[in-house]
């Protein structure tokens, strides 16, 4: 299993004409993943005030989240993952563990990753010990992913029926929550170690596929949950 990534991501709102058109092409440089198409289902920890994803949408230089995920609708045999994504400016790095589901048995996120003795689970348990964060909010989507036929480190991934709550904070609902996608939009990221293939970089120019900047948090929060009627605002010191 993977545990670290370090790639720079790029994200684009795009038609169904405009996903068909790419994808009509990707066939001669990107094959399906292993998985294919899928679903995702995260939960996203936060502090009660929403600190986290406030300071996020400012867009500092530096940023991170903390999310427990999971593929798939969760059984006995299910692996979670806790992750934490770090941005500094346009590169993204990702620290996770895997925690299977017979781990759980009642126990929370903190009591087992207190227990891990890896590198990374001790990074987890500082950043828990070290912010008052607890599960906020559900976000699951459909994803169809690529990967590179001959460049390794290239990814390309189309997420559709993006849908969030904020309680029934559990992976047995999927289908439950608000959608968050605009009718007939697909996001669309493209994930490299580098510098953007030149056959991409061109077919994004043709079929006008130009990159956004779209947090699904971010936007759960920024065009959702803030806007809640009664929902009061408490200004940190």
């Amino acid at each position: 299993m993977q545990t670290t990534f370090r790639r720079y991501e790029k994200k684009y709102l795009i038609t169904r004409e405009q996903r068909s058109a790419l994808q009509a092409l990707l066939p001669r440089y990107m094959s399906p993943d292993r998985f294919g198409e899928y679903l995702v289902q995260n939960l996203y920890y936060d502090t009660e005030n929403w600190d986290c994803i406030r300071e996020s949408i400012k867009k500092p230089c530096y940023k991170e989240k903390l999310r427990l995920r999971c593929y798939g609708v969760p059984n006995q045999n299910t692996e979670f993952f806790l992750e934490l994504k770090k941005k500094f400016k346009e590169l993204v790095c990702k620290r996770r563990i895997a925690i299977p589901a017979q781990k759980f048995g009642g126990r929370t996120v903190r009591v087992i990753v207190a227990a891990e003795a890896s590198q990374i689970g001790r990074e987890l348990d500082f950043y828990l010990q070290s912010n008052a964060v607890s599960e906020k909010i559900y976000i699951s989507y459909n994803r169809t992913a690529f990967a590179g036929i001959k460049d390794e480190g290239l990814r390309v991934t189309f997420d559709t029926d993006i849908r969030f709550r904020q309680s029934g904070l559990d992976f047995f609902h999927p289908f439950d929550g608000k959608p968050v996608l605009p009718p007939g939009k697909t996001l669309m990221e493209v994930k490299t170690l580098g510098g953007m293939p030149v056959w991409m970089a061109r077919a994004l120019s043709e079929y006008k596929i130009f990159p956004t900047a779209f947090s699904k948090y971010g936007v759960c929060y920024s065009d959702y949950i803030i806007k809640q009627p009664g929902r009061p605002v408490k200004i940190s010191a």
